[in-house]
């Protein structure tokens, strides 16, 4: 074994203490989580339905409810709902925005269609067969205060131990961030969309 060799064992050995020690310490076997994806950049909708295929794939079954997607200027059909309707019952899917705020510009649309889909994101988080539920711009409904920020968060927060929440959206609030366990910011680095490239299919929907 060469010296270079020898030193990259060594360090992978060092390495491979400090990991295993570090889950020698977790004590959780398993915990409904609550996750944020939020920030200016592009993705926080997308990870979400990837983690909804990885659901599925350990046979479990999966809500959505999209907040503020919908509408008659908004409700094109998009690549993840075509592909997720294929599992059949497996997932229950739920479209029930009128447009986004600056398209619909009536406040009281907005905020009943918002209480619309969270009333049907309570009926799901109350389902027991649900094992994952994404609330798809559900930070925009807060944001613009359609919904009662500390009535959904209390509710999250309740949520049974066997569900996992995962909430999308830009600015998410304080009260949210701090109530969560797992947090992620999407940050804009570049974006084509800047050079005048418009969305396409199979990758912004």
């Amino acid at each position: 074994m060469s010296d270079d060799e020898l030193r990259h064992q060594q360090k992978m050995a060092k390495r491979k203490q400090v990991q295993d020690a570090e889950v020698a310490g977790k004590t959780i076997e398993s915990k409904g989580l609550l996750i944020v994806h939020t920030g200016p950049g592009k993705g926080k909708s997308t990870a979400a339905f990837g983690l909804i295929l990885r659901a599925l794939g350990h046979d479990w079954r999966v809500g959505v409810v999209q907040f503020g997607k919908g509408g008659e200027k908004n409700s094109w059909a998009t690549g993840e709902r075509t592909a997720l309707e294929r599992f059949g019952d497996q997932v229950s899917w739920h479209t029930l925005g009128e447009g986004f705020t600056w398209e619909t510009q009536e406040r009281a649309r907005d905020i009943a269609a918002a209480a619309r889909a969270w009333d049907k994101a309570l009926e799901l988080m109350a389902d027991n067969s649900i094992r994952l539920l994404v609330l798809d711009e559900l930070n925009i409904a807060l944001r613009y205060e359609h919904l009662p920020l500390d009535e959904v968060v209390a509710a999250l927060s309740a949520r049974r131990p066997d569900l996992h929440v995962v909430v999308t959206g830009r600015n998410a609030k304080p009260e949210l961030i701090a109530a969560a366990d797992l947090v992620t910011e999407m940050q804009a680095v570049k974006h084509h969309f800047a050079a005048g490239v418009k969305a396409q299919a199979g990758i912004e929907f």
